[in-house]
């Protein structure tokens, strides 16, 4: 199954964006603000707690969450950061770096109806893993240039 995940816009608060699932529009994401600066150590951009994650291609296993206290779907091998998982949420205060799902975007950091999103999504993502397949999630879009500017 492959997952995309494609950012549209960041503010000071959120990062938006789309999710498809093997190239079909599945949902809204909401994350918190892109701050990666291409080639530099995600140390030195990183905020915990207030940063999204770098852009690129992640495994999707499914693992109990001590948070949620459930399974849900959690990212492997992010650089600089652990326990990424995608789940339920309305703003950028959802979430530590996660990513949220939604089926509307209210505003452009405030994602809604983000259980019905996830309820849909979570039985897509088990099952594929259940048959053996692998879930793969690719994340694309907004980003910093060099000099540190956001940049489309």
């Amino acid at each position: 199954m492959n997952l995309a995940l494609e950012r549209e816009s960041v503010t000071l608060k959120s990062t938006a964006g789309r999710l498809f699932v093997d190239g079909v529009f599945e949902c809204y994401t909401l994350e918190d603000p892109v701050r990666e600066v291409p080639g530099e150590p995600v140390e030195t951009w990183k905020i915990p707690g207030e940063t999204a994650i770098p852009a690129g291609a992640y495994e999707v296993v499914i693992a109990y969450s001590p948070k949620h206290r459930r399974a849900m779907p959690l990212l492997l091998n992010v650089p600089g950061f652990v326990g990424i998982e995608i789940h339920s949420g309305n703003t950028a205060v959802d979430t530590k770096g996660c990513i949220l799902l939604g089926t509307y975007r209210e505003s452009a950091d405030v994602i809604r109806s983000s259980r019905a999103a996830f309820d849909v999504l979570y039985p897509k993502i088990a099952n594929a893993i259940t048959v053996g397949e692998k879930v793969l999630l690719v994340i694309t879009g907004v980003g910093r240039d060099t000099n540190g500017s956001q940049k489309a």
